[in-house]
């Protein structure tokens, strides 16, 4: 049995008829940018959501860094956030001008609260942290330490597509930022992204920064980029926002799966929900001991494994200002973590498939 860590064929396949028709009412239309469509998906995802606006972006990265334009964020400035997520997290904090500051990973693999208030100083502006692998941060925590030192809260949701706190969509305690690459739970087949605010006035400037800084037409008001969702990517988006509740839960039926099978082998660790949130399994990543022999194991026989992520970013060649800092905690996570397939196109059968394997690599 041959298992691909993804099977965007087969996902189209499902969707083809749906997908086709609103490629085609797009190309047939002759507008691609910031038209009808766009203004559909950031109606039909504010709702979904929960918040008053989105604003459709380019890609995850440029979310993330128009947020911090929006906040003012620059050179000299200093934004705290998370060792262990895709390394744009923390470059669109350089893009700025501004240094990320990194806090090591709790139990959950997100950035550890109780460890944040030791890393501000005079020069923090905001914190970001990440809904890493599918589930929220201690939102809580984290918004008692921006309130006490007046920072910003800038939440990276790229892998959150669905996920709750205390019964909120995340993205909507500070501002969201969202990437539609076609791993996410909320994909489309190329780059896009989007802002979530509930501040009309911070979505107004999010909107001018997107176009050029654009004010009114030809009207360039402050320094902007080219960042904006285009017309086919938002009718993709469209339809499969449709899906995306019942494929999460089809995820989490999986899960529950890798969960009592796997519960029998005491080298892995499964893992955990945070209490006050739910998990959209992003991913489904274990902790596993002789990691790198397992992964060649399954590869082996025929299953596709990735490691998010197999080096910590402050450990990174491009940081080389953080290169001596040392994180214990997330030093130590990487050389466990493996995430296993848990698409909604995968069957039962399959991820049983792979649960037997494991405990035979094990010897259980």
């Amino acid at each position: 049995m041959q298992i691909p860590f993804h099977d965007f064929k087969k996902e189209y396949r499902a969707l083809k008829t749906d997908i086709d028709t609103a490629l085609r009412r797009v190309l047939e239309s002759g507008q691609y940018i910031l038209g009808r469509e766009v203004e559909n998906f950031e109606k039909n995802f504010a709702k979904y959501l929960g918040v008053k606006h989105i604003v459709g972006v380019g890609n995850g990265m440029e979310a993330l860094q128009i947020a911090l334009m929006e906040l003012d964020v620059k050179e000299g400035d200093e934004v705290i956030t998370t060792p262990l997520s895709a390394v744009a997290t923390a470059l669109a904090i350089k893009a700025v001008g501004a240094l990320p500051v990194f806090v090591d990973v709790d139990e959950y693999h997100h950035i550890d609260a109780s460890r944040i208030e030791e890393r501000i100083t005079a020069r923090t502006k905001a914190i970001l942290p990440v809904h890493l692998f599918g589930q929220s941060v201690d939102l809580a925590k984290i918004g008692d330490i921006a309130k006490k030192h007046s920072l910003a809260i800038v939440e990276d949701c790229a892998q959150a597509h669905g996920s709750l706190y205390a019964g909120r969509h995340v993205g909507s305690f500070g501002i969201g930022c969202w990437s539609f690459y076609p791993t996410k739970n909320l994909g489309t087949y190329g780059d896009a992204g989007a802002l979530s605010t509930n501040d009309p006035k911070v979505a107004q400037k999010l909107h001018m920064i997107r176009n050029y800084g654009q004010k009114n037409r030809y009207e360039h008001s402050i320094v902007g980029l080219n960042s904006r969702l285009d017309e086919l990517h938002a009718a993709i988006l469209s339809v499969k926002l449709k899906k995306l509740d019942a494929n999460n839960t089809q995820r989490g039926r999986l899960a529950e799966i890798y969960r009592k099978e796997l519960q029998v082998i005491p080298e892995i660790r499964p893992p955990r929900t945070r209490e006050a949130a739910n998990h959209i399994f992003h991913l489904f990543v274990i902790e596993a001991e002789r990691r790198d022999e397992l992964q060649a194991y399954l590869q082996r026989k025929g299953i596709t494994t990735l490691v998010h992520y197999p080096l910590a970013i402050h450990k990174q060649e491009a940081f080389p200002e953080c290169n001596t800092l040392h994180l214990p905690v997330v030093e130590k996570r990487v050389t466990t973590l493996l995430s296993l397939p848990c698409n909604p196109q995968l069957s039962e059968t399959a991820v049983r498939f792979i649960c037997a394997k494991i405990r035979s690599f094990y010897g259980r």
